[in-house]
């Protein structure tokens, strides 16, 4: 039988090794990718996913029993994104160009699939999607990083608002508050450049 994330935890603060190395394997994968999307950058991405189970190992006691441990692995993991990003690119945006992987945007985007035009099929649709993208990249770079860090919890890591509001540490009327001012404003800002587009066609 398949040992459940709580029974894992509490032998975790025994300081069971086989419960940490399950542990590291259940959630490494959806980690990582957590933290990359606020990172955007695999070397130093990795550090910080070592330093989440190092923590997890080392703190295991500090998890009270509330909320999933996922959710406080997630919220150890955003804590120490963000405080890599504060120290390393206080002066800076993040990168407004498509990482390489961006192919995979292009099924799940970053933000609502409302926002993404694809009722015009043709053989330049992969050509025009991608440049939209592109642009819809950068609109999402210049939000706060706030605003943005709810965008991808709830549409890149696919957590319902409760499981945000957990990760983060934050009321869940503040997720919804977040994501109504990020959607609000990147429909606004679409909306400006579908009129441009328009004008120029």
């Amino acid at each position: 039988m398949v040992p459940s994330d709580n029974e894992l935890a509490e032998r975790l603060c025994r300081r069971d090794p086989n419960a940490f190395e399950l542990l590291s394997a259940r959630y490494r994968e959806v980690i990582y990718r957590h933290v990359w999307q606020t990172i955007r950058d695999d070397a130093a991405t990795e550090d910080v996913v070592q330093e989440v189970f190092l923590r997890s190992w080392l703190h295991a006691k500090q998890w009270s029993g509330q909320g999933t441990f996922k959710s406080w692995l997630f919220r150890i993991a955003t804590n120490l994104a963000l405080n890599h990003v504060r120290s390393t690119r206080r002066h800076r945006q993040l990168p407004l160009e498509i990482p390489n992987d961006a192919a995979m945007y292009e099924e799940e985007p970053p933000v609502p699939g409302w926002m993404i035009d694809t009722s015009e099929p043709g053989p330049e649709q992969r050509l025009e999607t991608t440049e939209r993208l592109h642009l819809l990249r950068q609109l999402v770079n210049k939000l706060p990083e706030e605003k943005r860090e709810v965008l991808y919890l709830l549409y890149d890591d696919a957590l319902e608002t409760r499981q945000v509001a957990e990760t983060l540490g934050i009321p869940e009327g503040t997720v919804k508050s977040r994501l109504h001012y990020a959607t609000k404003r990147l429909a606004q800002e679409w909306k400006d450049l579908a009129k441009e587009w328009e004008d120029m066609a």
